[in-house]
């Protein structure tokens, strides 16, 4: 047990200790709440005034606040369809802030970065257009496949341009692009601005603003330069853009790699759990990893529910709402089983009286007071259905969604949204994804029912023994 106390130390420490990971992390936390907002927009156009499928299909009078959507719409499109720029900002803040430079200028020339390397001219054969139909679908396509030029007039409609940033820049298809450049552009520029040599330097009796002024002029410069020259040498040396090849290369595989493989998150959750049974906050601790890698993911599957895609459409199964909906039920171990089986069959007090003390907060996906109330930590009987609770609840939820029982999980909701209601919530007010969570609290009822009852009689027995 020392070794992988140790072991698991070591773990923590580099998790914890890592700026990058660190800094993704506190910047997609930032961004929740401008995405909560966005959800909001989705579930009033999407699900609650919505007669293509939504609220207004069953009830036809709530179509009366239409009237009302176009503040949801915008309320939506800034939140969803730009993540990319805010996140660009949050994350250059968040590495700023760990090099120590408190200002908002790195986060300014960081966003300048971005824009450098973001295409800037649209062409009208990649315009994408909203088709209001007569039934009012709205249907999302390209201006090229209504708009057909001759080629005896000698154009195409490539040759018809405006100045713009295409959406696929701002929305979660650009968003390694936006980590990218935050790390990069600040880090470039933190670099630049602590070299003497390249900083330019007035008498005292200057105004404190006008020197900070020339002291950035140069770093600014290099900064913006070198950008561009990356974006510049990526289009001539592979013919696509930055954006392109950072998506290509690396953020489509990495999503593949992850939005889907079971095998990956459930040794991951094995991790967090083994954390917490030695004493550490396993999710605090993994969450780096977990912001980083599944929280756009999340992202990813708003925008495309935005869109309209529904069912298999969804790009991916795992994020990091369907890990609160299906693995942290009541908390970490998934120990909202646990509490309502103490509660339904125990009958001992002390473990009554724990379980009526943590029943609430396990309605709240807080459930320290169970781990360390039983306790579960350093309890080898407990922490076995502690680990194996999460792995089988989430292996039943992957296999709901694979089979299309359950829909995607779309929307982010807050964590302490009580269980089945937040099921509802996460899968676009779908009553499949409430009934799926409710399977999962019982599957997880399920796997901790005979260890419990097992412990209860060892508790039983120690006491005759005494």
């Amino acid at each position: 047990m020392n070794k992988l106390v140790d072991i698991l130390s070591w773990v923590a420490m580099k998790c914890t200790q890592n700026k990058y990971l660190n800094a993704i992390k506190n910047a997609f936390q930032n961004y929740m709440p401008i995405s909560l907002a966005g959800a909001i927009g989705m579930l009033w156009t999407n699900v609650l005034v919505n007669d293509q499928g939504g609220l207004g299909t069953i009830f036809p009078l709530i179509m009366d606040l239409k009237f009302f959507s176009p503040i949801f719409e915008a309320l939506k499109f800034a939140s969803i369809s730009c993540m990319s720029i805010v996140i660009v900002l949050l994350l250059s803040s968040e590495i700023a802030q760990a090099n120590g430079d408190y200002d908002i200028y790195p986060v300014i020339v960081s966003f300048i970065s971005w824009l450098i390397v973001t295409p800037h001219v649209i062409d009208a054969a990649h315009v994408n257009v909203l088709l209001h139909t007569d039934n009012g679908a709205i249907i999302q396509s390209k201006l090229s496949y209504f708009v057909h030029i001759p080629h005896s007039v000698g154009v195409s409609l490539s040759d018809f341009t405006a100045q713009g940033i295409n959406v696929m820049y701002t929305t979660s298809t650009g968003l390694f692009t936006a980590m990218f450049v935050a790390i990069v552009a600040t880090e470039l520029y933190h670099l630049l601005r602590n070299c003497e040599w390249l900083v330019i330097k007035l008498p005292s009796q200057v105004p404190t603003n006008q020197v900070l002024s020339f002291m950035n002029i140069v770093p600014t410069f290099l900064t913006c330069l070198i950008m561009s020259s990356i974006s510049y040498l990526c289009v001539v040396s592979t013919g696509h853009t930055l954006n392109t090849n950072i998506y290509n290369l690396i953020q489509l595989p990495l999503q593949l790699m992850t939005g889907d493989n079971l095998i990956a998150v459930l040794l991951l959750y094995v991790i967090i759990s083994l954390f917490w049974i030695v004493g550490f906050h396993g999710k605090n601790l993994l969450s780096p990893l977990i912001e980083s890698f599944y929280r756009p993911l999340l992202y990813i599957n708003m925008a495309a529910f935005n869109a309209g895609m529904r069912g298999n459409d969804i790009p991916y199964i795992f994020n990091t709402a369907m890990f609160q909906m299906f693995a942290d039920i009541g908390g970490s171990g998934a120990t909202l089983g646990l509490v309502i089986y103490i509660l339904l069959f125990s009958k001992r007090h002390d473990n009554r009286m724990i379980a009526n003390i943590s029943l609430f907060p396990s309605l709240m996906n807080i459930n320290e007071t169970v781990i360390f109330g039983m306790p579960i930590v350093f309890n080898p009987l407990l922490d076995i259905p502690f680990i194996l609770a999460p792995l089988v609840t989430l292996t039943v939820g992957y296999f709901l969604i694979r089979v299309g029982f359950c829909p995607p999980v779309v929307i982010e909701v807050p964590w302490v949204m009580p269980p089945i209601l937040y099921g509802f919530l996460v899968t676009g007010g779908n009553i499949y994804g409430a009934i799926s969570h409710f399977i999962c609290i019982c599957v997880s009822l399920l796997v901790y029912a005979p260890f419990i009852y097992i412990y209860e009689r060892k508790q039983k027995k120690e006491e005759y023994i005494y």
